[in-house]
């Protein structure tokens, strides 16, 4: 389904109504010629500072009253794109013309009806059937009362808009899934879990480390303790997100899943293709059950340096063919990238953007010069130069007072973590999980945000 915004009006403003003058000059000029007032006993300049201030203080409420009128027809505009979408909706395609109409209207009525001081003068809905689908045309006009601009007379701005929707236009989605699943995604998905695994831990350790080395280590006791880690709920995460595409596409084989880890061992820095693309959405939720977190073979292993944007975003980047057009034969391309945001690698090219630390592998004697840093900018921008659309779920990297390391090295730069992760983000497609949601619940609603972004153009 395609959504097609045309034809939108902008608020009608009346140029004898509007100064010019934006709101803080205006102020300005106010303070100053009450500051002159004050300093004059003369009683002509009262009437003169009278007859000046009236169209001063209507300059600034102008500005307030179109600021009011605007985000009303916002509001509006999005309660139309609802409208039109619900009457070409996979439940409502089967309904009749006027069942479609009415459904419609009663979408945009009930978005519509919180709306205080804004008097709704039409809305309509047309729907017609042809050979490829469904089109409806919805359009508004509404009044938004002012309270300025009616000292001059204008009781109220006029806005209005026009939306269409049309079932027959399927948008095409080849969903490309990079998951982070370094040790860091061993932290507990909440605090009460994070909180569990210090407290039965001599090193009052977050992390539940995949040590192959040793049986008793911390991710099996993350599992004996019944700890949530972040890597579990990213693999329900996964697994329910091909229910939800299922769900969510008109046609079978409108959406395509691949998924993608960062490497099944940190001996092995290749990215780890646990389903390759593929239309068959109950494939890929099984292929999921098989995200799991990245095993070292001992403690400190290559001074744990195993979390290399450079190299698994390259590796990703491979994957992705050239952006398409939407159509069936021609799919749009996202990459829809979860991580922590926070690299772990050995100084190579390019430089770290973070102060370094010295390294030493325990079993080799292999010297590193470790680098944690935020996730770079420009390996997104490499990507979203092709066109490729990139939606981003940050899971929050969680504060860890307890640990000397997070204080020392990553402390430093958790500022940058979350706006470097939204920057890689193309527009609107940003969502962050803190330690109070759920990544499912993310996971589906950035989702459902990249597939309405696709069928919503201007």
């Amino acid at each position: 389904m395609r959504l097609v915004k045309a034809g939108r009006d902008v608020v009608r403003r009346d140029p004898a109504a509007v100064t010019g003058q934006p709101p803080r000059s205006g102020m300005r000029a106010l303070l100053a010629t009450a500051r002159a007032f004050r300093r004059h006993e003369d009683g002509g300049f009262a009437i003169t500072f009278g007859l000046a201030l009236l169209p001063i203080m209507l300059s600034v409420g102008v500005a307030v009253d179109y600021s009011v009128a605007n985000g009303a027809k916002a509001k509006l505009d999005a309660a139309l794109d609802a409208a039109a979408l619900a009457a070409v909706s996979k439940g409502a395609i089967t309904k009749s013309k006027s069942d479609a109409k009415t459904l419609a209207l009663d979408v945009f009525n009930a978005d519509a009806a919180g709306l205080k001081g804004v008097t709704i003068t039409n809305v309509s809905a047309n729907v017609e059937d042809n050979s490829p689908g469904r089109t409806v045309t919805a359009s508004y006009s509404a009044a938004v009362s002012t309270s300025f601009m009616g000292l001059a007379g204008f009781k109220s701005l006029a806005i209005g808009g026009v939306a269409k929707a049309n079932s027959g236009l399927l948008t095409y989605i080849d969903f490309y899934l990079l998951l982070d699943n370094t040790p860091s995604m061993g932290v507990g998905a909440a605090l009460t879990d994070i909180d569990k695994m210090v407290a039965n831990t001599s090193d009052k350790c977050a992390f539940a480390c995949h040590d192959l080395s040793d049986k008793n280590n911390y991710y099996n006791l993350a599992k004996k303790l019944g700890v949530k880690m972040r890597i579990d709920v990213m693999r329900t995460a996964t697994q329910q997100l091909m229910d939800t595409a299922t769900a969510t596409q008109a046609a079978k084989g409108q959406f395509r899943m691949a998924i993608y880890t960062f490497g099944e061992s940190a001996t092995d820095t290749e990215m780890t293709t646990i389903q390759k693309l593929t239309s068959d959405l109950s494939k890929a939720k099984s292929a999921a059950n098989a995200i799991d977190l990245m095993t070292i073979p001992y403690q400190n292993y290559a001074s744990d340096t195993a979390t290399n944007f450079h190299e698994v975003l390259k590796d990703v980047e491979k994957e992705i063919p050239k952006q398409g057009s939407g159509s069936s034969s021609s799919p749009l391309k996202y990459l829809f990238f979860v991580s922590d945001g926070v690299a772990d690698r050995a100084v190579g090219s390019p430089a770290c953007s973070e102060k370094i630390t010295a390294g030493e592998d325990p079993k080799t004697g292999k010297k590193y010069t470790r680098c944690q840093e935020p996730l770079d900018v420009g390996l997104c921008t490499k990507l979203k130069d092709r066109d490729i659309k990139i939606a981003v779920l940050y899971t929050t990297y969680l504060p860890l007072p307890t640990n000397a390391w997070y204080n020392s090295w990553i402390a430093p730069f958790t500022s940058k973590i979350a706006k470097n992760m939204e920057a890689c983000a193309s527009p609107g497609l940003y969502f962050e999980v803190s330690p109070t949601q759920g990544i499912s619940e993310a996971m589906n609603a950035l989702f459902k945000k990249a597939v309405l972004q696709a069928r919503l153009t201007q």
